[in-house]
């Protein structure tokens, strides 16, 4: 079920009202039952993976922690990641391993599988089960950390089970801990207006986020990369700068909706992004986008390989991006992408100390090495997420090669409506300030700290907004692909 279609617009008060109106020893199970039916209404037959990848970790868990041995405690864990990535690699990874291995095959001259036989498997016909790559490692964290002693494992299956399938950010997050998030779907919570109220509003502002600006850019994301040999450089790129902020704005509308649905109920999912676009170098970056997937990445692939020096730093960070490209998608456009922001970080991270002794000789003062570091990234991911929007690397380099080519009018109005072209740049302008003042977690008090006229008003003006100027496309969001 999509957030932004007409049937999640009488699923969520429905919940609400059921959630509000049970005793709330049944809520767990009323929360349950409507995330899984949230799950079935896009892909009913693929809600057994959900259910096998949470009744392998529980009892994983479960078993874990009654070990007494650490050889036994160890192979528990190792069935849970095995089951996990299992499930991920044969519905994700399947067609693209495969897909590979046989073109270097075909490369040495050795024809494994005639042409015949190779489509009667129909590994491309595998349907990719939506938010397969975040519940799995959600539940993978959870036998880690029971693994590591950080954590209990939880007792009462049906919980356990709402904590992998918790219907706000079942489908793109945020990858929420168990320790974060089990304690909150237990506890007991009653109405709260502010709650509600803070609730509403951050699941309005991805509203506007997704129907108003992502999708809008998007459409010139669209025909940008629709001609990637465009004589016109400038529209490509224009193109890619506009997919940064689309990308951006997609995934945080979701969060925003997610965070806000939520928090309607009294729980609070992490925030998963600290204005990214304003960050001043790639490392900064990295902190700030994606936080509940960085973190991920950071606390258990990350510090285990540079633990005891097993690896060196940077050697550590080329493995991280690479499974985070990977992570990403079945495409070597994702892992390319990700190597390339791997390359620029450890770029950054050793030429650190001489960048400084330059900016101290030339006397630049902090707000000017700040405004260079921030053109610098934006400049950089422009480039880099070509990649991460084309097709196929053929596609991503003849997009650079005639980005770069800086041939052709100044004409950027691809689309052939100038007033759309000025509504998004307007746009990106507005949420930017917004983001600027208020930043991720804080939208709602643009709101809330207004006089009661203002208010009114603001609720006029959103809902003249959302009816004019909304793309009706009813468009998925980007990382539902993940």
């Amino acid at each position: 079920m999509l957030f932004n279609s007409f049937e999640f617009l009488i699923f969520f008060p429905v919940m609400i009202i059921g959630f509000y109106s049970l005793n709330h020893k049944y809520r767990w199970l009323w929360l349950l039952l409507g995330s899984y039916f949230f799950y079935i209404a896009h892909e009913p037959e693929l809600i057994i993976l959900l259910i096998v990848s949470t009744l392998v970790d529980y009892f994983c868990g479960i078993k874990m922690h009654e070990a007494k041995k650490a050889s036994i405690k160890k192979r528990y864990l190792i069935l849970s990641i095995i089951t996990n990535i299992g499930i991920l690699f044969v519905f994700k990874y399947l067609f693209f391993f495969t897909n590979n291995i046989e073109w270097v095959l075909d490369f040495f001259g050795s024809d494994v599988l005639t042409k015949q036989e190779a489509n009667s498997y129909n590994f491309n016909q595998i349907l990719l089960p939506v938010g397969i790559s975040f519940y799995t490692f959600q539940t993978m964290s959870y036998s880690i950390e029971i693994y590591r002693g950080v954590i209990k494992p939880e007792r009462h299956m049906g919980k356990f089970a709402l904590y992998v399938s918790f219907f706000p950010q079942l489908v793109a997050g945020p990858v929420e801990r168990a320790s974060r998030l089990l304690p909150q779907l237990k506890s007991e919570t009653t109405i709260n207006v502010n709650n509600i109220k803070k609730g509403i509003i951050m699941m309005a502002w991805g509203f506007f986020l997704k129907l108003v600006v992502a999708d809008r850019l998007g459409l010139y994301v669209d025909e940008a990369f629709r001609t990637p040999d465009s004589p016109h450089s400038l529209s490509l790129i224009l193109g890619s700068l506009f997919f940064c902020f689309q990308i951006y704005y997609d995934f945080s509308a979701y969060t925003s909706i997610a965070i806000g649905a939520a928090k309607t109920m009294g729980y609070d999912l992490i925030q998963n992004f600290n204005r990214p676009i304003f960050s001043t170098s790639f490392e900064e970056f990295w902190k700030r986008w994606h936080i509940s997937f960085t973190t991920w990445l950071r606390d258990f692939i990350y510090k285990p390989l540079i633990r005891n020096a097993r690896y060196p730093r940077l050697i550590a960070v080329v493995i991280v991006f690479f499974i985070n490209g990977l992570w990403h998608g079945a495409n070597w456009t994702f892992v390319i992408w990700s190597l390339l922001n791997a390359f620029i970080l450890v770029v950054e991270i050793s030429t650190k100390q001489f960048r400084h002794k330059v900016f101290n000789t030339l006397k630049l003062s902090k707000r000017i090495r700040g405004f260079l570091g921030w053109l610098t990234v934006l400049g950089l991911m422009t480039i880099t997420l070509v990649f991460f929007r084309s097709p196929n690397i053929h596609q991503a380099l003849v997009y650079l090669e005639h980005m770069f080519s800086f041939q052709g009018s100044l004409h950027i109005n691809i689309l052939g409506n100038a007033f759309e072209l000025f509504l998004c740049l307007v746009l990106i302008f507005i949420v930017q300030i917004i983001y600027y003042y208020k930043g991720n977690r804080k939208v709602y008090e643009l709101f809330t700290k207004q006089t009661r006229i203002a208010k009114y008003s603001m609720c006029f003006a959103y809902i003249f907004v959302i009816v004019l100027f909304a793309i009706n496309r009813q468009n998925s969001f980007i990382y539902f692909q993940f």
